[in-house]
């Protein structure tokens, strides 16, 4: 009898375990698949380095163009007094808005893995669903940090001063990361929903440049409209501008700015899972 019941639950045991295995190698799966993607994504970009120049371009003319052209702009009653020139106010606004602009087009790559049949071949090879959202996500990230620093560079040689540089940089580098994510993760799920280009370039250009003017990115709110003021509440390129202002001033409150950084990691997440259960409305269709 004993032999009998040995002989008929032996089996379960390397199965649990080879499942216990399994679940435990999951997240580093996860994270080697990512870095193997990502790594793809940025020997595409090494290829094609004037695509990371063409990027800049709009950024250096907002800070160059706008800083003088609006720079009086600071003497309007109720406008921001702590940001010290309107150069150094708009500065972590252009940050924002480059990252804003750039993660807007990610879903291109998705597009073109399409037509040429490589995120068919993806989804049907062991590589988990989440490594393809997050290595392009790595990736919009990384090019995010680069475009950060150079428009800080720029931003320094024309003569640009914050009070409190070295933690202010690496909080608006945060923070331009973290829109980055969530503008991308939007822009990967409307790639792999729509699968056409035109498509997605016209959908996120209606939300992209909303954004950009219902936040305190390029002016300071208190001068707006009140409405503006309302819908800039919840607009997440607002926190992200308004976090990375405050920490290059004096007198930072740490507290409310870790509650917008806080807010961008949230929707971040969010944002990410959603484009991750995108996979299954582009398999039914494909």
């Amino acid at each position: 009898m004993s032999a009998t019941l040995t002989s008929q639950f032996a089996p379960e045991a390397p199965k649990n375990a080879h499942w216990e295995v399994k679940v435990a190698a999951a997240p580093a799966l996860l994270v080697r698949h990512s870095a193997y993607l990502t790594g793809r994504a940025l020997r595409t970009l090494l290829r094609q380095p004037a695509y990371l120049l063409i990027t800049l371009v709009q950024p250096v003319i907002w800070l160059l163009l706008f800083g003088q052209l609006f720079r009086n702009v600071v003497h309007i009653p109720g406008f921001t007094q702590h940001s010290g020139s309107y150069l150094e106010f708009i500065t972590p606004g252009v940050v924002v808005m480059t990252a804003l602009f750039s993660s807007g087009w990610a879903g291109t790559a998705f597009i073109e893995d399409m037509d040429r049949g490589v995120m068919d071949r993806l989804l049907a090879s062991p590589v988990q669903r989440g490594a393809i959202i997050v290595g392009t996500l790595a990736y919009q990230s990384l090019t995010t940090v680069v475009q950060t620093l150079i428009v800080f560079g720029i931003a320094f040689a024309s003569g640009a001063r914050f009070a409190d540089g070295g933690v202010g940089v690496l909080v608006t580098i945060a923070a331009a990361c973290l829109i980055s994510v969530i503008i991308a993760s939007f822009s990967d799920a409307i790639a792999l929903l729509v699968r056409q280009q035109e498509a997605l370039i016209g959908i996120s250009q209606f939300i992209v440049l909303p954004l950009q003017f219902l936040s305190s990115a390029i002016m300071d709110t208190r001068v707006a409209p009140a409405w503006v003021r309302d819908v800039a509440r919840y607009n997440p390129v607002d926190w992200a501008a308004t976090a990375s202002r405050a920490a290059l001033t004096s007198g930072t409150d740490w507290v409310a700015v870790g509650a917008r950084l806080g807010a961008l990691a949230g929707l971040a997440v969010v944002m990410a899972w959603l484009a991750t259960r995108a996979f299954r409305a582009y398999q039914r269709s494909a």
